[in-house]
């Protein structure tokens, strides 16, 4: 079979521009309004901010143009959503058809072709050709009136805060894209007596698109043993070339041949997806059949890659890795498997240490890891080898997706990753050490009576306001703890959401 390495990049992908207008004008308006809204696409496609391609598409004017871009966009493989603005007054009734055939990412942007009114020039000429003023609100209505989930900006293209609005929406509307695309490969079963990695496999497929099914790790270990010896020598130079490797790992090393297998595991993991057409996978340490080591240097070089990764079965957070590495292609930092793990319960100063038992990803620094050697003293196997390091200080944010019956729920995390205050010289593993927001106790009061998971994905490259569009866009409960939190203000949170989306879903 053909193996097809897995893309994260968002150049593939474009948003459709479409402009509102209607015949009542005449043509010269007309025509002024396309060579407008040619000029406003041009603005967000030119702009740093804005990752995902814009086209530009003709001027709507009727219901069967519209119904017909709409259909065009959802059938198009490429196109990621679409970004409505009415130039003029384009009235609402010819926009319900399309509205709601549309199954892809609106985003209504209200703006206009100028910055500032020529006060001293305005006449009626002017009035009737930038009037988006006066066509957007017709355009707002009839969305809220159909239900249609939208993310609204507003405000000049020019402007940053505009351009800055309009990419993370795009990197949402992307992040949906992979997901409505995604296959992943369960290697093994959840671990066992774990609640929160269980999960509705169903409904995530409805809800998310993601298709999410088992193969044997006797499969997955017939690939690892298959590979060929010079594949391995060329691995093991590339990581002599990336890393510090431990001298017991080198050529001629006590544990080299350690390394050596752990190479194969990542040439036999990574052509077992690439075959597939998987963009994110799970592994067990209760279930490794015939493999000696637990998977740990291949899960983190694969997660750097762009793969989603879930340990222990738990295959939605592998999904929100996926998800979070396709939404901060192109941006400086990445995404990873974390767990909280422990803390430093200091008075004023409570820090949290996150890792995992190997897999956290190194596009989480900057720095060179280390590739090391240590006992696990779990999973039954050899000593595994993996990646030793510290995420970079500075902002992050960690996510999780739950399972909560009749919803999925995303709970998000502002945090502020730091420096340890102390070296951890005894702790051979990726790890990371975080101040939440708004404070420790607020934070972990929020994130337990919100039921969310002990695992999630940490994201070092995109921030809350990304996941926020995410969640619009999947139709999925998020709930964020940030600078504003309140425990107070959560637990009536809580019990809102309880109530609205048991109420939304009907009957």
């Amino acid at each position: 079979m053909t193996r097809t390495p897995l893309t994260t990049s968002l150049d593939a992908y474009e948003v459709w521009f479409l402009t509102g207008s209607q015949h009542l004008y005449g043509e010269e308006t007309l025509r002024q309004v396309a060579e407008q809204s040619r000029a406003v696409a041009a603005l967000l496609g030119e702009a740093e901010e804005v990752p995902v391609r814009v086209v530009w598409m003709p001027v709507l004017t009727d219901s069967a143009a519209i119904a017909r871009v709409m259909r065009e966009a959802n059938a198009a493989p490429n196109v990621i959503g679409v970004v409505a603005w009415m130039h003029t007054f384009s009235p609402a009734k010819m926009w319900i058809a399309g509205l709601d055939a549309l199954r892809k990412p609106l985003a209504h942007l209200h703006t206009q072709a100028n910055v500032a009114l020529p006060y001293d020039d305005i006449d009626f000429d002017f009035m009737n050709l930038n009037q988006a003023a006066h066509g957007d609100r017709e355009f707002g209505y009839i969305q809220t009136r159909l239900g249609v989930a939208r993310k609204t900006i507003v405000g000049h293209a020019s402007d940053p805060r505009v351009r800055r609005e309009f990419g993370t929406w795009q990197r949402a509307a992307a992040g949906l894209a992979a997901s409505r695309d995604l296959k992943l490969a369960r290697f093994g079963d959840n671990m066992r007596y774990v609640a929160v990695t269980e999960g509705d496999k169903t409904e995530a497929e409805l809800r998310f698109g993601v298709q999410v099914n088992t193969w044997g790790v006797t499969e997955l270990a017939d690939a690892v043993h298959a590979a060929s010896d010079a594949e391995i020598d060329e691995l093991v130079a590339l990581y002599d070339e990336l890393y510090d490797v431990a001298p017991e790992l080198r050529r001629g090393g006590e544990r080299h041949a350690s390394l050596r297998y752990g190479a194969a595991i990542e040439l036999g993991l990574r052509a077992f997806l690439e075959t597939g057409g998987f963009g994110a996978f799970t592994t067990s340490f209760e279930d490794l059949g015939g493999l000696r080591q637990l998977p740990g240097l291949a899960v983190q070089r694969l997660q750097a890659d762009g793969y989603g990764f879930g340990a222990e079965g738990d295959w939605k957070t592998a999904v929100l890795v996926r998800i979070a590495n396709v939404m901060g292609a192109g941006l400086p930092g990445g995404a990873s498997l974390m767990e909280d793990y422990t803390y430093d319960l200091t008075p004023g100063d409570e820090l949290i240490l996150g890792a995992h038992m190997l897999e956290v990803s190194p596009s989480l620094t900057t720095s060179r890891p280390s590739l090391e050697i240590h006992p696990l003293g779990i999973g039954g196997r050899e000593d595994p080898v993996r990646l030793v390091f510290t995420a970079d200080p500075g902002p992050a944010v960690v996510v999780a997706l739950s399972d909560m019956r009749d919803r999925f729920r995303l709970t998000a995390n502002a945090v502020e990753n730091v420096t340890p205050p102390r070296a951890l010289p005894k702790l051979p593993v990726g790890r990371a050490v975080w101040r939440p927001a708004p404070d420790f106790r607020t934070s972990t009061t929020a994130w337990l009576e919100a039921g969310a998971a002990h695992h999630t994905v940490m994201s070092t490259a995109v921030g809350l306001d990304v996941f926020r569009d995410f969640a619009d866009m999947a139709g999925v409960e998020l709930l964020a703890i940030d600078d504003d939190t309140t425990v107070r203000g959560f637990a009536r949170e809580l019990r809102w959401n309880a109530a609205y989306y048991r109420l939304a879903q009907g009957l």
